[in-house]
């Protein structure tokens, strides 16, 4: 960049030459990483710690405490050892978790051009240390504070740190020895240069940013997710219904017997009983799971809860360059304005092209890939482009001339112009003139051409300066014309995602005819068309209702792609916006879900929660399936935990009225809900049935609560039946009692996960086989536990065969049951069967 850099730096050139690779590694290793917010891994005693000051663990550990205190020893040994053994299976696959995360995070990490040894390297942002020369372009961010070396035409978005939204103008510090309080010689981390170039020495790096100190201090206050409001209103039902069901046994075995330890124990076991403790990890485990499956085909996840929402996405923005288009573009001709040969327009884009500073597009890389003209020409002074002016220029010396060339959108750049180039001769551009070319530009369009104007004025030859008021009094040279082939897999990308119940809307800063003739060529279902200056006209309030019927939105200013986002998000939507460029930041930001690709700049891919490795919305197609599944998957362990765990405890809770026993003891409880609660490890795994991936899904906890209020008391019949069987028609005494009801419980329990995992019939949908084996397995080890003299430690007896025989009987009859009102119990609303 320095041979290009205007002469404002006055550095020494010690700072301009950057560290050496043995210092920088010195510097990192004292300062530390440049992180802005440090990620540390608790330690496994602090893990432990955590889960032990979780009120549930609290509430056993105390019951223990009281077991072993009253010289009831056995109980305070099991109560202990599910208490680790639940909490080494939490910290165990959490810590996987993470690593997968970890991993799919440094894949797509953020790099920055440095000077090291005296030349320019690309290293990872995490190792800047201060006193590195950084250099930047239009669309990259600023990695860390630092001070202005040198720059040319450089403008910064500050809008993260100010607030503020107008780009602020940077300059070159007098004496970078020295920062000083002026910001406009510094840049700041988490800020982005939206035009021009700069080098900067950077000053401080991580939390000692300003932006670090910021991130560090709103850490603990951001926002739940859509997610996470979901697992809240989850916990709130499970401790209504907990509250219930525990007071009301407190309640009455006070009335009946007096509050004996034996009481507070088995209420403190219907308390952990109800409470699905392994949530947290199932959940855990199934977004990694996820979020690996979905890195395998190419869709990288920074926020394990952005699967959920990308799962529960109904509308989807995306630009079509690269998504609908192939992102190959190739100058396919140049157009005089008069009509005729296109060369001095195609010489003239050239030179434009090849001086002009600033981040280069893909339309420069085309015109830069066509042969150099034979004239030679100087660069004198340069306005890169920036997305308010959205054009650039570059005043050049050619021969004995001086002549400004400016290239930018042709409606733009048509406003700046009072001529048009006819000829070898100039003529007025007057109102006829200009419409001419304005239907040129629209039959261009139509034919899916991008056109790029070009207009130029002389100038003295002495002059040596350029500023935005020169760019007027233009003479309108021509178009050239670029072609951005289809997608030949957009066609059937965009129907899976609208098969899926994802609308696509196109947001682009193209003319509308080149948007309209590419909707039609790939025959996409789109309708509706806003421009960029109707949005402008609009109000907040009439944009929610446009955007609801409107799929095309084009000549799109950069802060009216957020204005139709958050417009979507108000109409009840959940949105993602698809963006690469730094002027999409903004709306991947305000988004549900943000998405970037690996390529985008790096202002986007930070501000996206969702990277894909291969710009293609088939891909996006996939993890959208993904999240769905994950989602799935999330939803059966909270239908199967809450339902089965709420009947237990009922059954228990009501059998205590009548019975002048419990009809389990506290440990027999808790290892009913141990095993259960292993059963279920298999089930982020599962697959998914296609149909509960057909439509967005989000939280519903009035759907959950009926499933609840179904599937428990259902099983809480068949358990009284069970009671009843035991006393009335064996005479069973306390041990055999419980033994059989153990029995019976653990077994529908388990076997109907087999059921609840689908609204099909259950034959017709294959759990996975991991799934299978945790649940099985769990079974045979209660059966084993409880009918061999294993289980006479924990106050069970051996059954006779006729007991063994009704309680199978039973339990059949419960499945039977379960499978015909499952469908009944998963209906949402509107009648629409949850996944």
């Amino acid at each position: 960049m320095q041979d290009q850099l205007s002469n404002t730096a006055t550095t020494r050139p010690d700072l301009r030459a950057g560290l050496g690779e043995a210092e920088a590694a010195r510097r990192l290793a004292q300062v530390g990483p440049n992180l802005a917010v440090i990620a540390v891994r608790r330690s496994l005693l602090a893990r432990i710690a955590k889960r032990l000051m979780e009120p549930l663990v609290a509430i056993l550990l105390i019951a223990a405490v009281i077991s072993g205190a009253t010289g009831d020893w056995r109980s305070f040994g099991v109560i202990v050892v599910i208490v680790l053994l639940s909490t080494a299976l939490d910290i165990a696959q959490e810590r996987k978790a993470e690593d997968v995360v970890t991993a799919l995070r440094r894949s797509v990490a953020v790099k920055a051009t440095v000077r090291r040894d005296g030349a320019l390297r690309e290293i990872p942002v995490h190792d800047i240390v201060p006193g590195d020369v950084v250099r930047l372009t239009a669309g990259q961010s600023a990695p860390a504070d630092g001070v202005v070396l040198e720059e040319r035409d450089a403008m910064a978005d500050e809008a993260a740190l100010t607030g503020e939204p107008y780009a602020v103008e940077k300059r070159a510090a007098p004496d970078p020895s020295v920062p000083g309080d002026d910001p406009a010689c510094r840049l700041f981390a988490g800020t982005s240069l939206v035009s021009g170039e700069a080098e900067m020495l950077v000053t401080e790096t991580g939390a000692r940013t300003r932006f670090g100190s910021i991130a560090a201090s709103v850490q603990a206050t951001e926002p739940p997710t859509a997610f996470e409001r979901g697992v809240h209103a989850l916990g709130m039902l499970i401790l209504r219904l907990t509250g219930f069901l525990v007071l009301f046994v407190l309640l009455t075995q006070l009335m009946r017997q007096g509050l004996t330890l034996e009481s507070f124990m088995f209420a403190v076991a219907l308390a952990v009983g109800l409470t699905p403790e392994l949530l947290p990890m199932i959940m855990t485990v199934t977004l990694a799971s996820g979020a690996a499956r979905m890195a395998k085909r190419k869709v990288v996840v920074k926020r394990l809860s952005a699967i959920h929402d990308l799962g529960g996405m109904d509308v989807l923005c995306t630009d079509k360059t690269g998504t609908l288009t192939q992102a190959h573009i190739t100058h396919v001709g140049s157009l005089a304005a008069d009509g005729g040969d296109g060369a001095a327009v195609t010489a003239a884009l050239w030179w434009n092209s090849r001086l002009v500073g600033g981040a280069r597009t893909n339309l420069d890389d085309a015109i830069l890939a066509l042969p150099a003209p034979a004239e030679t020409a100087e660069r004198v002074a340069d306005l890169p482009f920036d997305f308010e002016r959205r054009r650039s220029s570059v005043l050049l010396r050619r021969g004995e001339g001086t002549e400004l060339v400016v290239k930018g959108a042709p409606e733009a750049l048509l406003s700046l112009c009072d001529r048009v180039q006819a000829g070898g001769a100039e003529r007025p551009l007057d109102v006829n003139e200009r419409t001419r070319l304005e239907g040129l530009i629209d039959a261009k369009g139509r034919e899916g051409l991008r056109l790029l104007g070009v207009a130029r004025r002389a100038f003295p030859a002495a002059k040596d300066s350029l500023g935005k008021a020169d760019e007027s009094g233009l003479v309108f040279l021509g178009f050239a014309m670029f072609l951005d082939p289809p997608k030949a897999s957009a066609t059937e990308a965009v129907t899976r995602l609208v098969e899926a119940g994802v609308r696509v809307k196109i947001v682009s800063g193209d003319a509308a005819a080149v948007v309209r003739h590419l909707v039609e060529t790939l025959k996409l279902p789109a309708k509706g068309m806003l421009t960029g200056a109707e949005i402008a006209a609009l109000g907040d309030a009439a944009l929610v209702k446009r955007v609801r019927e409107v799929d095309l939105f084009v000549r799109v200013a950069p802060d009216q792609k957020s204005r139709i986002v958050r417009a979507l998000r108000r109409a009840g939507k959940t949105v993602g916006f698809m963006g690469d460029g730094i002027n999409d930041a903004p709306a991947i930001h305000a988004a549900d879900v943000g998405l970037s690709v690996d390529d985008a700049t790096d202002v986007a891919r930070e501000a996206a929660d969702i990277i894909l490795l291969d710009s293609d919305l088939g891909v996006l197609a996939d993890g959208v399936a993904e999240g769905r599944r994950t989602y799935a998957n999330i939803m059966k362990y909270v239908r199967m935990g809450a339902s089965s765990n709420f009947g237990n405890m009922l059954s228990m809770a009501l059998a205590s009225l009548v019975l002048p026993f419990l009809p389990l003891a506290p440990l027999q409880i808790l290892l009913n809900n141990l095993l259960y609660d292993v059963s279920e490890v298999g089930i982020p795994f599962d697959q998914a049935d296609p149909e509960s991936m057909a439509r967005p899904r989000a939280w519903d906890m009035r759907q959950v609560l009926r499933f609840t209020l179904i599937m428990g008391p259902l099983s809480s019949v068949f358990d009284l039946a069970t009671f009843a069987l035991l006393r009335l028609a064996f005479d069973a005494d306390v041990e055999v009692f419980r033994t059989a009801w153990f029995v019976e419980s653990i077994t529908t329990q388990i076997l109907v996960i087999f059921l609840i995992r689908t609204a099909r019939p259950f034959w017709s949908s294959r759990p996975h086989p991991a799934l299978a084996a945790t649940s099985l397995g769990a079974l045979a080890a209660a059966l084993l536990i409880a009918l061999t003299p294993v289980g006479r430690l924990l106050g069970f007896a051996a059954l006779p065969a006729p007991v063994l025989a009704a309680m199978a009987m039973v339990s059949l009859a419960y499945l039977v049951l379960a499978e015909k009102l499952k469908r009944v119990a998963m209906r949402g609303r509107h009648g629409v069967v949850a996944p």
